[in-house]
């Protein structure tokens, strides 16, 4: 056993002595050791309740004969850290989750890993330490929240968000802001939508690290403890089986991931998020690879911001697998991939009996779209890419010209779009949020809330270096590459440049002659940009381009 390192033999008797000072009895110590990561915390709402996810966990692993050991991680709220200084941060601590878990479980050789996540980078840090490790692994995250109901209807926080652009267009009250603001978000669980950590759950489970349910089965429920301790039994058999992240995750099964991530509707941010994770294993995903995926999935599901589903709607309508199942049934997955279950996932379809509950859910029989949830454009705007959901765009907005109005900062561009200053027809362009220029890459749910809430949803197109939560809908195209900070041509962009979008032809083009655009190189001054934050400064040199995962280089110089 791996433990051996730090429990076994005359030497490490000063070891034990520290391991009975725990508590653990002798037994106990000659079990595997399995270390439980925990995000609990009281700060973000999706983590409040993952302490009694890893009580089960523990239950489980002792079922099957371990012995857990519980350490946490940090983890942020995307959603209290949106538009101020903290989103800086967000992207930041995924490389600080997955370096983390990389210390615990060195410093103190566990056996095999159950990882607990649930928001927005918790989720691709942990999947990330996982690969990286490799040593027998499972995920189980802590579900999906509840919708929330106010009078009108079911709701989400992405209602709150634009319903700050409603009242300030006058369109709704203070009262009924203020009744969203207490009924959107009812209890624990990670935000109602395909937002970005959702996405990631749903992925996890589709590329087999995590158990079938992972992505769906709400927080609150009796069920989601159960799986949870399922999965403390689970990777007692995968270390019996000595089945590691690695002989899960392989070229195949990463196309099944994209292959749900296009059918599902996933948010922008697991074009950032997945390359980062198989790239622990050696595995390189980009950008074409999404395209040629996107091109011949079909759009099966379209759950908020996109559509008028939750999470726990595609759990009544069969979850993942019956998603799964129907793209099988086309030829799109490969299904003799090994899963966290110890059998292939064909196996696991069989064993579930995974199939359709609710055709207007998975819309399996008419999708809403021959091509998936998202879609790569290039350009002399976007040389490297840039990335759209455009599941979530209107139709209107597919094909798209018209003049920039450009801003150095979200900020700026926020008061403006409120200001009532943004006119149909617009071409919003933030720039200068970018990994590198950012720092940090922020996400940027306000602008996009802002332009829905005021109207403008259906005319007005906001493109960035940056990036945009999971919760985000209309024409917003991000992870402009490269970004203005590292030279892009988003960087050389003037206020009244035509900016021409076309989705269905995946371009995005700066209407401005070769010539102009050196000339504007040449006498190019970035905006002085003050960074406080010693990690930050830190993160902003070692970081690479989003189109890359904003992975930190190579020390080597690559």
């Amino acid at each position: 056993m791996r433990s051996s390192l730090f429990k076994s033999g005359l030497e490490k008797a000063p070891h034990r002595s520290l391991l009975y000072a725990l508590g653990l009895t002798k037994e106990e110590m000659e079990r595997p050791l399995i270390g439980v990561v925990n995000s609990a915390n009281e700060v973000v709402p999706g983590h409040i309740h993952l302490n009694t996810i890893a009580e089960a966990v523990k239950a489980g692993i002792r079922m099957a004969g371990g012995t857990p050991m519980t350490f946490p991680v940090i983890g942020v709220c995307d959603g209290l850290a949106m538009n101020h200084a903290g989103m800086h941060f967000s992207l930041v601590s995924r490389e600080i989750i997955a370096d983390s878990i990389e210390i615990m479980a060195s410093a103190h050789p566990f056996d095999a890993l159950v990882c607990i996540p649930n928001c927005d980078k918790v989720v691709p840090g942990m999947l990330m330490a996982m690969l990286r490790l490799n040593i027998p692994s499972i995920i189980i995250s802590g579900g999906p929240m509840l919708a929330g109901t106010t009078d009108d209807g079911q709701c989400d926080l992405i209602d709150v968000f634009e319903a700050v652009g409603k009242f300030k267009r006058g369109t709704i009250d203070a009262d009924k802001l203020d009744e969203l603001e207490q009924n959107a978000c009812p209890g624990c669980g990670s935000c109602s939508g395909m937002f970005t950590a959702n996405s990631m759950n749903c992925l996890s489970e589709s590329v087999g690290l995590g158990l079938p349910g992972n992505g769906t089965i709400p927080a609150v429920t009796a069920k989601r403890v159960r799986l949870a301790k399922t999965a403390g039994m689970r990777v007692m058999d995968l270390l019996a089986k000595n089945i590691r992240p690695r002989d899960i995750v392989t070229e195949k099964s990463i196309e099944n991931a994209v292959t749900m991530d296009m059918a599902l509707g996933c948010s922008t941010n697991t074009v950032l998020h997945l390359p980062a994770v198989f790239a622990e294993a050696g595995l390189p995903l980009t950008l074409d690879i999404f395209d040629a995926i996107s091109r011949k999935t079909p759009n099966l599901c379209k759950l908020s911001p996109a559509g008028k589903h939750y999470l726990d709607d595609l759990e009544r309508a069969g979850g993942i697998p019956a998603v799964m199942s129907e793209l099988a049934a086309r030829g799109l997955l490969h299904l003799d991939v090994m899963t966290a279950t110890g059998k292939t996932l064909g196996e696991n379809l069989t064993d579930l009996k995974a199939r359709v509950r609710n055709f207007d859910v998975i819309r399996a029989k008419e999708p809403y779209a021959n091509e998936g949830g998202i879609a790569i454009l290039r350009g002399t705007l976007a040389p490297d890419g840039a990335v759209v959901k455009q599941s979530a765009v209107a139709a209107a907005m597919m094909r798209h010209s018209g003049p920039a109005r450009v801003f150095d900062d979200e900020e700026a561009a926020n008061v403006a779009i409120l200001g009532g200053k943004i006119n149909p027809g617009d071409v919003v362009v933030i720039r200068y949020e970018g990994p590198q220029g950012g720092p940090g890459m922020r996400e940027m749910l306000s602008p996009t809330s802002n332009i829905m809430g005021m109207g403008l949803g259906e005319s007005v197109a906001l493109i960035t270096d940056g990036r945009f939560s999971g919760g985000t809908r209309g024409a917003a195209i991000g992870h402009v590459s490269p970004e203005a900070a590292d030279g892009g041509p988003i960087g050389l962009v003037r206020e009244g440049d035509r900016i021409e979008i076309d989705i269905p032809g995946r371009r995005l083009d700066v209407c401005v002659e070769p010539a102009e655009l050196e000339a504007r190189r040449a006498t190019l001054v970035h905006p002085e940009k003050v960074i406080e934050s010693p990690l930050l400064r830190r993160y902003a040199s070692l970081v690479k381009s989003a189109a890359q995962g904003a992975v930190y280089k190579d020390p080597r110089g690559r």
